[in-house]
């Protein structure tokens, strides 16, 4: 039996006519499922019910994973070249959809007709949503497939992810083209920054450090590796060990740390902590490791080794609601500089959880209650919480109205607990602090692939890794060209120089291609006058503009963070 499953946003299938002697009669003709898995099925000869159940089994072991209900059954043929007759194939995919029925919601699509169907993910299906399985007789044979490339130990050939084919407004297909960033086949769903990506990345650090020192953070840093010791009291090992990268070391069996809290919280347990003291606010830019399914990495949208911007809150439970309208005020804040609105949604207990109910309903009307003090719509996700907490995620949306999932809030009254975490309170007895776990831009790589299709690689002057192209008309201006270069980086403006020699229009395209907002066109008039011509990526332009004015403006708008030059090139 071969098997396919795809994660998607929506599966829909229509009924063209019947393309075999035996088929199911249906009277549904046209289906679309959002939200859910598809599973592809090929009926090979010698399949059975055995080999049905370990592909449930191990359908319904991905679907926990990725937090999926809705499964769709979808007979295809195309899978194999061994495939069974057709009643016992048909006989077999409605077994296996009676099983899974049993705890999901299954839709079947009928066997035996020519359908059309389209699938609609965020990532690229063929090259990285998908999965193959060699089941019973074949499982020797078994494959994961993350994509297209390939590594070669034997000739020492190494190669790239391929992202041939991918739309042009796909986050890879710009972030090639730009030199931004690449996936190696060696580090699978783990990202290679070049150095024009790697200073984006910089910048938007920068951005929530400055943020973070604004709202009083400390930023800290804790190590990579622990002993499953540490992950056990978290409840990480019991509830989380399928995501986690485990091995065994010198010191014992230990784990990559998938998320940072365990280890921030050792920090604030190695001291006495007074209330007069509370909130301590604590913020990370570690990396951290999930051992994400195959099927479900996609480009930088999610990836197996990740930087969250991670910010940790131990505070008293009268502030809890104060400290979420803080938050609240600087996730607004930074994604209006981005222009980006957002919607607010609240995520209940979910049934693998830790910790009693009575906890989970007071943490859960402690977010509710922020929310609408602070007059926020929202709506409900019932039972998608964190293991520990209920937690406020945002949808984001982008330049074409689509919604991405980044910032969130979790109210944790359970690790506190677990980790017999203290202050000293106003009588001097020891009281159980809560802590408020916080990510604004949440995965920077998966902002950024956000960042890339909402701009279309044409980002804000602030961001942009070249802000200005220095472009010479001719080898007369080159000199001229290079101080003005050189003078634009004194500044600390992102220069980049062209004194090549082709062609004005040759250079003018080229700076076009690589998105740079602004080009500096200098010739013969400009130099003999010692002044610029603005060029916009847009194509408006500015001549005869002073270069001390020019530099004082472009520093305004980078400092600023403003898109553009905006009143200047008026």
């Amino acid at each position: 039996m071969k098997v396919l499953q795809f994660d998607v946003d929506n599966m829909t299938y229509e009924l063209v006519k019947p393309e075999a002697k035996v088929y199911e009669e249906s009277a549904e003709k046209k289906v679309s499922v959002d939200d859910a898995v598809v599973m592809f099925v090929s009926v090979e000869r010698g399949d059975d019910k055995t080999i049905a159940d370990a592909a449930v089994a191990d359908v319904k072991k991905y679907m926990a994973q990725l937090k999926r209900k809705k499964l769709v059954v979808y007979p295809f043929a195309h899978l194999s070249s061994e495939l069974s007759g057709p009643k016992e194939a048909m006989e077999l995919i409605a077994y296996i959809s009676e099983s899974a029925a049993k705890d999901l919601e299954v839709k079947k699509a009928p066997f035996g007709w020519n359908k059309k169907f389209t699938i609609s993910v965020k990532g690229h299906p063929m090259a990285e949503q998908s999965r193959s399985y060699g089941i019973g007789k074949e499982a020797k044979k078994t494959e994961k497939h993350a994509s297209a490339a390939s590594v070669e130990i034997n000739t020492a050939i190494v190669k790239k992810s391929d992202w041939s084919g991918l739309p042009e407004a796909d986050h890879r297909t710009i972030g090639e083209k730009l030199d931004l960033y690449s996936f190696q086949e060696v580090s699978p769903a783990m990202v290679y920054w070049h150095g024009k990506g790697w200073l984006l990345y910089r910048e938007l650090v920068r951005f929530i450090r400055e943020k973070e020192e604004e709202y009083d953070y400390d930023e800290i840093s804790t190590p990579a590796i622990a002993n499953m010791a540490l992950w056990h009291v978290s409840g990480h090992n019991q509830h989380y060990s399928d995501d986690m990268f485990v091995f065994d070391s010198s010191f014992g069996r230990v784990g990559l740390k998938p998320m940072n809290c365990p280890s921030t919280i050792l920090i604030y347990k190695s001291r006495r902590w007074s209330y007069k003291e509370l909130p301590f606010r604590t913020a990370t830019f570690d990396k951290i490791y999930r051992s994400e399914l195959s099927g479900a990495v996609t480009g930088l949208f999610r990836v197996k080794e990740l930087t969250q911007d991670d910010g940790h809150i131990f505070l008293r439970e009268d502030q809890v609601e104060e400290e979420i309208t803080k938050m609240l005020k600087m996730i607004k804040e930074v994604y209006a500089v981005f222009g980006m609105e957002f919607k607010a949604k609240l995520s209940t207990m979910p049934d693998d959880h830790a910790g009693d109910e009575k906890t989970w309903e007071m943490a859960t009307n402690r977010l509710k209650a922020a929310l609408e003090k602070n007059k926020m719509k929202y709506e409900i996700k019932d039972k998608e919480g964190s293991f520990y907490a209920p937690k406020i995620d945002f949808d984001v949306y982008d330049s074409i109205g689509r919604a991405w999932q980044c910032a969130t809030i979790q109210a944790d009254y359970q690790m506190p607990i677990k980790f017999n975490l203290e202050y000293a309170d106003e009588e001097g007895k020891q009281a159980t602090p809560v802590i408020l776990h916080r990510a604004v831009l949440g995965s920077l790589e998966r902002f950024i692939a956000v960042l890339v299709e909402h701009y279309q690689g044409k980002f804000p002057l602030w961001l942009a890794p070249v802000q200005v192209r220095v472009i010479s008309i001719s080898e007369q201006s080159n000199a001229y060209a290079e101080s003005v270069h050189s003078e634009l980086k004194k500044n600390k403006i992102r220069s980049s120089l062209d004194i090549s020699d082709k062609t004005l229009e040759y250079k003018v395209r080229e700076a076009q291609l690589q998105k740079i907002p602004l080009m500096l066109i200098l010739g013969k008039k400009e130099d003999e006058s010692k002044t610029l011509t603005i060029r916009e990526l847009s194509g408006k332009q500015k001549r005869a503009v002073n270069a001390a004015e020019f530099i004082a403006a472009a520093k305004k708008a980078i400092e600023n963070r403003l898109n553009s030059l905006e009143n200047f090139m008026a």
